[in-house]
């Protein structure tokens, strides 16, 4: 047995006049692309340096301090398990934490574009 329900439309959102800037790509649109655009590249450029940091670091600590390449833990060694069991899941909490961000700098603008027109804005 099959059951539907009844046909819904979608909701239309109001245009504001920041949006319509941007649907209209003049220069006060672009200026808010831009930063948006901004804002993710530098969340991106940040963390990689980070995981950068790290995936060079760690082999260059093992190399500098090689007393703790030669420890071991459960009979494996410890760089194995920092490399192979550790950063891993380091590397999903980053990846969460990105989207996570990403998706905040997403809302933020959302809002910013979205808010209703006050009427100081007016013309």
């Amino acid at each position: 047995m099959l059951v539907t329900g009844p046909r819904t439309r979608a909701v239309r959102r109001p245009s504001y006049p920041v949006t319509r800037e941007i649907d209209e790509q003049t220069r006060l649109g672009e200026a808010y692309m831009r930063s948006l655009l901004r804002a993710q590249l530098r969340l991106a450029v940040g963390l990689c340096l980070v995981l950068a940091a790290v995936v060079v670091g760690l082999p260059l600590l093992f190399a500098v301090f090689p007393e703790f390449s030669e420890k071991t833990v459960l009979g494996i060694p410890l760089p194995w398990v920092v490399l192979g069991g550790l950063i891993y899941p380091w590397f999903v909490v980053c990846g969460w934490w990105y989207v996570r961000q990403a998706e905040r700098n997403e809302d933020d603008f959302a809002e910013l574009v979205d808010r209703p027109p006050s009427p100081d804005d007016a013309p």
